[in-house]
């Protein structure tokens, strides 16, 4: 899923949880940190592709085109340098580090993280079903190349 989509997504989940949680910041600093954490965990696409590949490429191609991040996506990543499983895991990995901590603050901004991160995952789970098509033809395209 685009960083725009992530971003009007916790945005909407940041305003519903600053209205049912009991949180110790104001609303718009919930929404706030929603989108801030909502958008942000897809940082780890650029990690990952550098295990996957050994190089920093595509954080040379988000700062040559700061403006792909936020709207052509596609056009940092290269094929097999990110597949989705290894997007899910390090979302997955990285998200119960930042909830806990966040509970140790404070249980609602806990909560509020859990629900932020959670929306960020199924919709990306959700994205990435949508479009087993496009996967399975690049994985075939990679595999051709003898790169499976």
């Amino acid at each position: 899923m685009y960083s725009r989509d992530h971003l009007l997504l916790s945005v909407a989940v940041g305003a519903g949880a600053a209205w049912l949680l009991d949180l110790p910041v104001p609303w718009w600093v919930a929404v706030a940190i929603a989108a801030v954490v909502g958008v942000g965990i897809d940082v780890d696409h650029f990690l990952v592709a550098r295990l996957t590949t050994g190089e920093w490429a595509a954080v040379r191609r988000a700062l040559a085109n700061p403006r792909a991040v936020f709207v052509d996506q596609g056009a940092l990543f290269e094929p097999g340098e990110i597949w989705p499983i290894q997007r899910l895991c390090s979302h997955v990995a990285l998200a119960g580090p930042l909830v806990g901590g966040a509970w140790l603050v404070d249980a609602g901004l806990g909560l509020l993280l859990a629900a932020v991160l959670y929306a960020h995952l199924l919709s990306d789970l959700l994205w990435d079903v949508a479009r087993l098509d496009v996967y399975r033809e690049r994985h075939a395209a990679y595999a051709g190349e003898g790169r499976d």
